[in-house]
Order: structure tokens, then C-alpha cells, then sequence
């Protein structure tokens, strides 16, 4: 499976970055804690440049808590300011402000030296298609200040955001790559929404993912579907078995595999099959 997807607006995107970097103090880059590399436009270093910078991944309330917190001291280790939310419960949002004023420190205090105190921080928000960013700028804000959506592509054009807290947020919709030069990074994306299902051939993707929770998760995949012997089966079997048990059967006794399909790919990335991450800092799995 390869999987490419570059909308227009994406190209758009990158140009709007480029040109409202010098209208911001800080770039605020969002990830998603189950695959925090594959998660990263690789081309956003060379758009930032030295931008100062704090990467914040979101989502991290679905993703496997101790791979959290081996990313957490991976980014660390390698200089990167890193903080773990999550945008529906407002775990984490409480740092965000003394970490944001701490990166912008010398900024501030040479401010300070001219006579200019209490200017707003401006901020621009970055990441690809459904990182969470219009819901993190909505509970960042404390109101619905950003149209939000579950389906990737939903903010189209450049919105600021004025904030109580003294800041003042520039949105941007997400913005991909032209080419994955890893296929295993597409279906990566793919298995968390980031990539539209409407391209993509469910039933072939449901089935790689399954193999990966086999292999990486067996107990949450066991559990949640009620499978025994699980060690040996490819992934259209596992979909079948999926299947036979959630009582999706067609005329004739078959099963409908692209029903089933779709309800795994709704329950992963909802985390009822458990907190799951689909990459590790030792390598990506």
C-alpha cells in the first residue's frame, strides 16, 4: 500500500507559513503522541528555521503511557521543547504558558529594557491534517474560537486568534508532504484519520493494522474482540474472525469486510481497543 496525498490548499499552506513566520514570536507544533515522527512534516525544520519552537503532542490520552513518556525524554535528549496534552481534557494546558514565556525569556526581557511590557505573545499553530489543532486552540482559548472537525482538511485559510491569556494565535490548516519516502509512514497516518478514508482501501488497511496490533499489542486486540490463537493468523483472517464475532454477515453467511473494516478503524482511533502507540523512539515499529 502507498499512500499519497497533497491537496492544493497544502501547497498554499506551506507559502502562508513562509510568508507570517516574521508576524509571530513562537511556533507552536502539534503531533500526534501515537506516532510522533511520522506525525512531523519533515520539511517544517527548513519552513521554521530558527523560529523559537515548543512541540507539543496532543492526543496523548490515546497513546500508550509509557511510550509517552520515552518520547518525552527522547525530545529532550535531543533539545527539543516538548510538552504532552491532550485537547479534550486539558491535560497539560497548564504548562503551556510558563514553558512558552521560558523559550521566549531573552525575547521578553530585552522587551522589558525598551519599555514594552504585557505585549500579547503571538503564536503561530502548525501540524498536518487532524493533530487536534482547532480543538487545542479551542481549549487553549477556553472557547470555540476555531472551527473543528473529525475528518482532516476541515481549516482552510489563515484565521488570528485573539486570547484572554495574553496571547494571540495564528491558525493554519494542516499541511502534509508531497511524498512519503516511506510507504509504512503513509499507513501510519492513515490509521489515525489523517489521511482520508474516501482514497484509501479500508479493507487492505484495517488488515496491516491488525497485523501490528498482533504483533505489539496481542492482549488489547485479544480482548477487545474475543480471539484466542491469534499468533499465527494473517491479517484478512483476523478481519473475518473480527467479523463473525461483531455479527457482520451479509446474504449467504459471508462476512462484510468492509463493514468490519470500518468499525476497527473507528474503535483504534478512538482508543477502545486501548492506549496504543504505533512508534517507539528506538525505532519506528
Amino acid at each position: 500500500m502507498n499512500i499519497q496525498w497533497y491537496p492544493g490548499h497544502m501547497a498554499k499552506t506551506r507559502r502562508m507559513i513562509q510568508e507570517n513566520l516574521k508576524l509571530v514570536d513562537m511556533v507552536i507544533e502539534l503531533v500526534d503522541s501515537r506516532l510522533p515522527l511520522s506525525s512531523r512534516n519533515p520539511d517544517i525544520d527548513n519552513i521554521l528555521g530558527s523560529k523559537p519552537r515548543l512541540l507539543i503532542m496532543n492526543k496523548c490520552d490515546l497513546a500508550d503511557p509509557a511510550v509517552n513518556a520515552a518520547w518525552v525524554q527522547w525530545f529532550h535528549d535531543n533539545g527539543i521543547n516538548i510538552l504532552l496534552v491532550d485537547s479534550i481534557t486539558g491535560k497539560g494546558f497548564n504548562d503551556i504558558h510558563n514553558v512558552s514565556r521560558q523559550i521566549l525569556k531573552e525575547k521578553i526581557e530585552k522587551e522589558k529594557s525598551k519599555g514594552i511590557v504585557n505585549r500579547a505573545i503571538k503564536l503561530m499553530v502548525v501540524g498536518i491534517p487532524n493533530v487536534g489543532k482547532s480543538s487545542f486552540i479551542n481549549k487553549f482559548a477556553g472557547k470555540a474560537s476555531a472551527k473543528t472537525g473529525d475528518r482532516p482538511g476541515v481549516t482552510r485559510g489563515k484565521q488570528w486568534i485573539r486570547l484572554k491569556n495574553g496571547y494571540e494565535l495564528l491558525d493554519t490548516p494542516g499541511i502534509l508532504w508531497p511524498k512519503f519516502e516511506d510507504p509504512e509512514v503513509g499507513k501510519k497516518l492513515a490509521y489515525t484519520g489523517a489521511i482520508k478514508d474516501e482514497i484509501i482501501d479500508i479493507e487492505e488497511l484495517t488488515c496491516s493494522l491488525l497485523e501490528f496490533l498482533r504483533d505489539y499489542y496481542p492482549e488489547k486486540l485479544k480482548a477487545r474482540y474475543k480471539l484466542d490463537n491469534i499468533a499465527e493468523l494473517k491479517g484478512f483472517e483476523l478481519l473475518q474472525n473480527i467479523g463473525k464475532n461483531r455479527g457482520c454477515i451479509v446474504a449467504g453467511g459471508d462476512v462484510d469486510t468492509f463493514r468490519t473494516a470500518g468499525i476497527i478503524l473507528d474503535e483504534f482511533r478512538g482508543a477502545k481497543i486501548g492506549n496504543i502507540s504505533l512508534e517507539k523512539p528506538e525505532g519506528l515499529c
